[in-house]
């Protein structure tokens, strides 16, 4: 292996300037594209990272030691933008833990949270709140890796893909971001990279193990120098789950080579493939929580236990009589397939003028029997994009100037069978099919001028010719008959998003950052086609989601060892795309509406410090905090029954689904040197706040408080082969606390007295809550060669 391995000193290269403590020289080179900067040459701070590094700007935390700004990109890699609120979270964050889904890598990210999706490792990420009325996947969110598009041209992310143990770091650009980012950056941005080939140099094999079943056997492959850089990366995760029928198997590989084909030409090459197979549970009322939050005796929907949840399946497949289920006996579930290959090339004309050019193909399959229904077929998409930077001067100013044009296609078609109560997923007839297309067109630019040593400003516009054309047919079946419903759906929509930035940095201890920012989102194809009764029908007429924001903050870093950053928020909605459950028991179970007006308003705070710097410097303290307050400002919804309907204003309501408090706070140790050197850990305490689950702001999710505990070891390099060996030990959920990991947005009921219903029916109300993990204990070791 060392044989075929070449290590590269000089993969130290840095194209991009450091950051000086008077200068705001790195906001106008943070336009330098990700994709242009070799992987490896990505360095990392040379002082511990922190937990959730936030760079409200590109400035970076200015300390003594040497500071690299870490460049992405525009288009064919996300930007790291001048003015706008970004935090990451690098490897160091998240490596010594069990690590087992995304939302290990952004836990001390201010502005995150996590909710759990449909299987083991489909979180919902929410960026201040923009996915958190989601039931699966990233929405209102443009997600990259390594600068290839994971968002499909409809919008839809999932998080399936991502093993945390092949990444090196995360970055989440937050706010209103669709000048550069386009269609569905409603919200921001992520952008995930992967390990660099040279920093791996070599071969290394890992085993994490624990509680309800774990094992992830994973390996990584990684070489490189001034030519090329290599990096593969495999895992297999399997386990059994802590709620009932929850066991699951996923695979996932995943490839990054790029080569230098001269000192001006490079050739990035990009690969992803996930196999999900995961047995599903069904998602709980309130009540149903409370008494059995995990889903303990409900194997046999006869014998149940209490607080069992259940589906009720035709007999014969296509019509009449019902049988009640549990989710074991019809054999619920997901069986998916992801994959994704893309190839960018990058051409420098000079040292100033950079273009990319990139292709991406990504076809994503479902196989999705997750109720009443099993929803089946591919969603193929295309993806091109192609952009250009200049980093010139006007007079002795630094200018950077940008523009980029994407286009993408998504073409898919899909069916919806019955399940039968045969079990093992068996399907009856078809339920309906829906066949179309998405395709966005894109294009944007942008100005970045230093205009002055202390002043930065930016301003940019992009806009977005979105195409949805679909048509779902229905099959309404009786013993007589057989009837089919056609609904069309020909949508065109168009999107302007300008923004604008100004950035202070009056000394070397405070930056200073304000940004006005807009972004826009079309509906996806499939919410045109589910009526509020959770049935697919015609849902045809929902409109563009806009949003306009402002951004004020700052970062303060008074000395090396302390580290904060706060920013207020303030966004202004337009017809926001709400969607809620509508309980278990319907083939579609959520559906989307706009709300006409709505405000989202908050504050994030990171912080940390070494409280002992010179005596006790391997110690530190991380803090993570989150206020979000959203209200509908305008909206009336309309209630009905078998035999009326009604309106209500909600205006002045709180949005379900967001928490209005988050917290992270952890103590770590990591000893530097000594006979106990390499050993560390920390505490970690999370706090999430109780938050509304209807728009009636009856029926609320109950907060919670986790705590977490962690031991690692690294043996240092005088220990010889033993250096070579990575430990370490977790333990979950210490208080073993009864917590609701994922909480979707219900309906509000009309009654028969045309008043609303009360908290007692709408605790009843399925389709909302799975269960967070109890107490669990990891441990995990990893070895090189």
């Amino acid at each position: 292996m060392k044989g075929f391995l070449r290590f590269l000193d000089q993969n130290k290269q840095m194209p991009i300037s450091f950051v000086s403590s008077r200068s705001l020289g790195s906001f106008a080179l943070a336009c330098v594209f990700l994709g242009g900067v070799p992987a490896q040459a990505q360095r990392r701070h040379t002082r511990p990272r922190r937990a959730a590094t936030a760079k409200s700007v590109s400035h970076q935390l200015q300390t003594p030691e040497r500071i690299i700004v870490r460049g992405a990109a525009r288009g064919s890699a996300l930007l790291h933008p001048t003015g706008e609120t970004t935090y990451s979270a690098e490897r160091a964050d998240f490596t010594n833990r069990a690590a087992q889904t995304v939302s290990d890598m952004v836990a001390t990210i201010p502005g995150v949270t996590v909710l759990q999706g449909n299987g083991p490792r489909d979180s919902v990420i929410s960026v201040r709140g923009s996915g958190a009325r989601q039931s699966y996947g990233l929405k209102n969110l443009q997600v990259t890796e390594d600068g290839f598009p994971m968002t499909q041209p409809d919008g839809t992310a999932r998080a399936d893909l991502i093993d945390p143990h092949a990444y090196e770091g995360v970055d989440i650009f937050q706010g209103p971001a669709s000048t550069l980012y386009g269609n569905y950056a409603i919200n921001g941005a992520i952008n995930f990279r992967t390990r660099s080939g040279a920093d791996i140099h070599g071969l290394e094999l890992g085993s994490d193990f624990g509680s309800f079943g774990l094992f992830n056997n994973y390996v990584t492959i990684g070489a490189g120098n001034k030519r090329y850089d290599f990096m593969l990366f495999g895992s297999d995760v399997r386990g059994k789950g802590f709620i009932a029928n929850s066991q699951y198997n996923t695979s996932t590989e995943n490839m990054r080579l790029r080569v230098n084909l001269t000192s001006s030409d490079r050739l990035i090459l990009k690969f992803v493939n996930n196999v999900t197979d995961t047995s599903l549970p069904l998602r709980l009322s309130l009540n149903q929580f409370r008494s059995n939050p995990y889903q303990n005796g409900c194997a046999n929907a006869a014998s149940a236990a209490a607080g069992c949840a259940s589906v009720n399946l035709l007999v014969n497949g296509a019509y009449g009589v019902r049988q009640t289920m549990s989710p074991q006996q019809a054999g619920l579930g997901r069986f998916d397939r992801r994959t994704l290959v893309g190839l960018r090339w990058e051409h420098d004309f000079d040292p100033r003028t950079t273009w990319h050019t990139q292709f991406t193909y990504d076809q994503r399959h479902v196989d999705q029997p997750t109720s009443t229904t099993a929803f089946v077929g591919p969603f193929n998409s295309y993806n091109v994009q192609t952009d250009l930077t200049n980093r010139g001067r006007i007079g002795k100013a630094p200018l950077t100037s940008f523009v980029g044009a994407s286009f993408d296609y998504m073409d898919y078609g899909y069916q919806v069978y019955n399940l039968t109560p045969q079990g093992g997923a068996t399907r009856g007839a078809l339920n309906s099919t829906s066949y179309g297309h998405q395709w966005n067109i894109g294009i944007r630019f942008q100005e970045d001028w230093q205009f002055s040593p202390l002043w930065h400003a930016v301003v940019g516009l992009g806009g977005t010719q979105s195409d949805v054309g679909a048509v779902e047919t229905l099959y309404n079946r009786s013993a007589n008959s057989t009837t089919l419903q056609h609904i069309t759906a020909n949508r065109r929509f168009f999107n302007l998003a300008p923004e604008a930035s100004l950035v202070y940095t009056p000394t070397k201890d405070w930056t200073l950052h304000t940004r006005v920012g807009t972004a826009y989102a079309t509906p996806g194809y499939s919410s045109f086609f589910v009526t509020p009764q959770g049935t697919y029908g015609n849902n045809t007429q929902l409109k563009s989601e806009t949003s306009l924001g402002f951004d004020l903050g700052a970062e303060w870093h008074p000395s090396p060892s302390i580290n904060i950053q706060a920013t207020g928020f303030y966004e202004f909605y337009r017809n926001e795309l709400v969607s809620q459950s509508a309980g278990v028991n319907t083939p579609a179970g959520s559906y989307t509406f706009n709300a006409p007006a709505s405000e989202h308003r908050g504050i994030e705070l990171g912080a940390t410090w070494q409280p002992l710097r010179a005596s006790l410097p391997g110690a530190r303290l991380k803090l993570s905090y989150t206020y979000d307050n959203q209200i509908y400002t305008k909206y009336t919804e309309t209630l009905s029954n078998t035999t009326m309907a009604r309106n209500f204003s909600r205006k002045g309501n709180l949005i379900p689904g967001v928490m209005p408090h988050f917290l992270d706070a952890r103590v770590l140790y990591d000893q530097p040197d000594g006979w106990l050197q390499g050993l560390g850990g920390f505490a970690e305490v999370t706090w999430r706040s109780s938050f509304c689950l209807d728009n009636t702001n009856i029926l609320k999710a109950p907060s919670y408080a986790l705590l977490n505990l962690e031991v690692h070891y690294d043996p240092p390099e005088r220990l010889g082969w033993a250096h070579r060996l990575h430990s370490y030990f977790e333990v979950q959920n210490v208080t073993n606390q009864v917590y609701a990991a994922g909480a979707t947005d219900i309906s509000d009921t009309l009654l028969s007295t045309a008043q609303q219903a009360g908290r007692s029916v709408l605790a009843n109300k399925t389709g909302s809550i799975y269960a967070g993990a109890p107490r669990a204990f990891f441990g995990g070791v990893r070895i090189k060669f």
